[in-house]
């Protein structure tokens, strides 16, 4: 895509990485190499670490996701089954909060772009999405090929394809994606997932802005270590900027505040309008795929915006109706699969959050144990 969108070019640098993955017999990951940068990354054939890359359509959109299936026999299958990373990624991209989701179907052209191939991926993941939350309204899907370009950046031409498919490409899929209303008059937060000591003065930290806005001069409080700095700079991409808003991906310089009291799930906040730090609190939440029963003293990993810190269920307050969140039983014992509960939850160190009626992004909660999505939900009440 990054290249089809002309983000980079053929050079030297993808010339060296075909050469190079052909002799290890990848030679099909050369692309994948632009942003799977480690050795090991590259020896195993998977993404460990968080890949970056910016390229621009005619519209703009946000808080969506592009979940790639591969549609080669046998690979579709091992990704959708229980325990497979298609159902892994799209039950944690909903509780992360996205409304809205391409499908696209890769790899169709090792099966002839075969509608009949088509169809039956489309028959398993049409319900399986609705029944993760999405709207039938608010998903597409799209066949191509990532490595021969075909359907991404432009209508195939290929008549294998053409003959039966005539919607629109992957990129003409993005822009149709529905702008979401977004309010910058909500108090500033800005989750950090990057911090790092800039060129001169003052720390640079990376972040997605979740609500409100703020800009060069203002003064911000990092939370949960409550120190408070002032901003020096504000850059967007790497392009400069005097003011920063709701959804912008940025980079914010900051003086004031030493490096040590900043990290990966930090939130900044404007002086005045601060969020909760708290260790307890009392959330709604679905279990999906638990390897045993919750029970109290449960302990897995707690992941909200972009902490991950241990958190243990202290308390099993009901099991809850799913439609009417009306309480079915006080007290329990256990919750299971596909159950609705509210439970009290306490995380090993503070941490800063929202309730999810204040704000979203920070109001949602995702619990994992090992390899598997125990449950996930909303913050409702802090303790």
């Amino acid at each position: 895509m990054l290249y089809f969108t002309q983000r980079f070019k053929y050079s030297l640098t993808i010339y060296k990485y075909e050469t190079e993955s052909k002799k290890v017999g990848k030679s099909s990951f050369a692309y994948a190499w632009v942003l799977d940068e480690t050795g090991e990354e590259r020896k195993r054939g998977i993404t460990i670490d968080i890949g970056h890359a910016k390229f621009e359509t005619k519209t703009k959109a946000a808080d969506v996701a592009i979940i790639v299936v591969n549609a080669s026999i046998g690979e579709f299958e091992a990704g959708f089954e229980a325990g497979g990373q298609t159902r892994e990624h799209t039950m944690l991209i909903r509780s992360l909060g996205v409304s809205q989701v391409t499908v696209a179907i890769n790899k169709l052209d090792t099966v002839d772009w075969s509608q009949a191939r088509y169809n039956a991926i489309l028959k398993k993941l049409k319900p399986f999405l609705k029944q993760s939350g999405f709207k039938e309204s608010d998903i597409q899907f799209v066949p191509c090929s990532g490595l021969a370009g075909e359907n991404l950046a432009k209508c195939s031409e290929s008549k294998a394809l053409t003959a039966w498919y005539k919607g629109p490409c992957l990129v003409d899929c993005i822009d149709n994606f529905k702008t979401p209303t977004r309010s910058i008059d909500s108090p500033f937060r800005m989750c950090v997932s990057d911090v790092y000591k800039g060129i001169g003065q003052g720390v640079v930290i990376g972040g997605k802005v979740e609500s409100g806005a703020v800009a060069i001069g203002e003064q911000v409080v990092v939370l949960p270590s409550n120190k408070a700095g002032y901003i020096k700079a504000i850059s967007i991409h790497d392009e400069p900027t005097s003011l920063t808003g709701v959804g912008d991906q940025c980079n914010l310089t900051v003086i004031g505040i030493d490096i040590n009291n900043i990290g990966r799930g930090s939130v900044v906040c404007v002086n005045g309008s601060l969020g909760t730090v708290t260790r307890k609190m009392l959330v709604r939440v679905i279990v999906i795929d638990p390897p045993t029963p919750i029970t109290t003293g449960f302990t897995g990993l707690l992941y909200c915006h972009t902490i991950a810190e241990t958190a243990t269920v202290t308390k099993l307050v009901s099991i809850i109706d799913k439609s009417t969140g009306e309480v079915i039983k006080k007290k329990p014992r256990c919750v299971t699969k596909h159950t609705s509960a509210i439970c009290e939850i306490t995380t090993a160190r503070p941490i800063c959050a929202d309730l999810y009626k204040d704000n979203k992004a920070l109001g949602r909660i995702t619990l994992r144990s090992g390899n598997n999505t125990v449950a996930a939900g909303i913050i409702i009440k802090f303790k």
